[in-house]
């Protein structure tokens, strides 16, 4: 049983790893630049220091037990916290150093994008050595995971405000209803009712929407979307009606294969807030990206 983790069990752990992100050993070895003998003599090694098979391997080829499951997550937590440290030990002479995870929407403006963009850049200027990640996910799960600190900051709409949680307006986005070219409606489009729209087929968001008239969910809501682009192929599909950013709808319409209810009656207004702990609360790394991304907010020419 492994007692102590030395040099060569970081190794062995690695290969490991490497094996699991390739599918199986015959398949790992143009990652690792050894032949097979030799990783699955090392794959052999690692489960002899440990006491337990990770794997099953042979003519049915490759599969995680459940230990080799559980082995992989807890494998590629150390190393990246192994990691970390190395950076924080070689960069201890910075200001900053350490991770920053963003958490996104997605599908935002070209302008907000911008923005962010120009944050980041300002921030890499500063004395420091930090990880940063940027992962794209749903309102619902982007505030899940600032709450449990998985992310630092997060950009989006919310419908709630946690006391733990501060939240800045950045801009407000407006949705419009769409039908695909193929809709029956679509020979109506701009002069849709609200009777014909409420007898149609919807697509709806697997996340809570804002309080806003003619954004209650509708009747008959026969698919669901937890992105922009699933929702938009839905409507595409000429199956389905559905809420789009109008922004990002826009080169649908110009092509025609979207088109708009009727912009003036099927709309609403989402806000979009810069979310992250309280400032008593911050870590350095934090205050200081939403220090240079508040900065961002005016584009260069306009200083």
């Amino acid at each position: 049983m492994l007692s102590t983790v030395s040099d060569l069990d970081l190794r062995l752990i690695r290969v490991f790893l490497a094996i699991v992100d390739a599918g199986g050993i015959s398949a790992a070895q143009e990652l690792l630049g050894v032949g097979q003998s030799t990783i699955s003599s090392q794959l052999a090694t690692l489960e002899t220091r440990l006491g337990y098979r990770l794997c099953e391997r042979g003519r049915g080829g490759f599969r995680l037990n459940a230990r080799g499951q559980r082995f992989a997550a807890l494998a590629r937590r150390t190393l990246a916290a192994l990691d970390d440290f190395g950076a924080e030990a070689r960069n201890m002479h910075r200001q900053l150093v350490g991770r920053l995870k963003l958490g996104l929407i997605g599908n935002a403006t070209l302008a907000q994008n911008a923005r962010i963009a120009r944050a980041i850049q300002r921030f890499r200027r500063r004395d420091e050595a930090v990880r940063l990640s940027v992962v794209l996910r749903g309102p619902r799960e982007l505030e899940e995971m600032l709450l449990r600190n998985d992310i630092q900051v997060a950009l989006g709409y919310f419908l709630h405000r946690v006391p733990t949680l501060d939240y800045t307006p950045l801009f407000t986005e407006r949705q419009v209803a769409y039908c695909g070219a193929a809709h029956p409606l679509a020979a109506r489009a701009g002069r849709v009712t609200a009777e014909e729209a409420a007898a149609a087929d919807w697509t709806w968001r697997t996340y809570p929407l804002p309080e806003a008239p003619h954004a209650a969910r509708p009747l008959r809501v026969t698919s669901e979307a937890d992105n922009m682009e699933a929702a938009a192929i839905l409507i595409l599909s000429g199956a389905h009606l559905g809420y789009l950013p109008e922004h990002y709808a826009a080169p649908y319409v110009e092509s025609g294969l979207l088109h708009a209810l009727d912009p003036g009656r099927f709309r609403y207004d989402v806000e979009i807030s810069l979310v992250a702990r309280r400032r008593a609360l911050l870590d350095d790394i934090t205050a200081a990206f939403l220090e240079d991304l508040r900065a961002a907010a005016t584009p260069p020419d306009a200083v």
